[in-house]
């Protein structure tokens, strides 16, 4: 991370931390790790976030709009605010729901016969695509203030709560899946346009 200028590093649940073995691994890195802040949920790691990228090599039936690392870099340089890449743990990666927090689904381009990197690679891997993608010379345009992803949960809330009221999606629907996955083509939600909606919602409600 420390290599490719990145330094905000956030553990949801870690097993152990501080661990001497990391501290060690991480020589003249050790700042980064000083710094890093531990969650208990994964939501809570990212709700300050404008877009979050989950990681896995997995294709899923039902998933958030999917890119290749090096697009899902371009796409991050774009967002106005902060952007998480989300990875799983060594062994399982990540489960649906912790997918399905995220807006984007990436994956690393590899041979179909042999696609497997740990954990280290794949965050080197990324973290060399986003230092790529940065362009210091060409200076970011300013956009409205982007929906964070607590923001975007509110809206899926709203809009559960909107679909089973008027008595349109049953609990065992598909529908969460479908609108999350509808919303993840949206390069980048401003917040206002989430309110906008969410007001609609309210209005449809009375």
């Amino acid at each position: 991370m420390k290599t490719m200028g990145l330094a905000d590093l956030r553990l949801v649940a870690p097993e152990r931390f501080p661990a001497p073995e990391a501290t060690w691994m991480a020589t003249n890195a050790g700042d980064v790790l000083e710094r890093a802040t531990v969650h208990e949920t994964l939501l809570d790691s990212i709700k300050d976030c404008a877009a979050a990228f989950a990681m896995s090599a997995r294709g899923r039936e039902w998933s958030p709009q999917v890119l290749d690392v090096r697009t899902a870099a371009l796409r991050a340089r774009e967002i106005e605010g902060p952007v998480a890449f989300v990875f799983g743990n060594e062994t399982a990666g990540l489960t649906n729901d912790e997918m399905f927090a995220c807006q984007y689904l990436v994956h690393i381009p590899a041979s179909r016969e042999f696609s497997s990197l740990n954990l280290a690679q794949a965050v080197q891997v990324v973290a060399y695509e986003l230092r790529m993608a940065l362009d210091v010379a060409i200076p970011f345009s300013r956009v409205e203030k982007l929906a964070t992803v607590e923001d975007l949960e509110g809206l899926y809330a709203h809009l559960e709560e909107a679909a089973v009221t008027s008595g349109f999606m049953t609990p065992a629907s598909r529908l969460r899946e479908r609108w999350r996955r509808l919303f993840s083509r949206v390069p980048a939600l401003e917040r206002e346009e989430v309110n906008i909606l969410r007001g609609l919602l309210k209005a449809l409600l009375k």
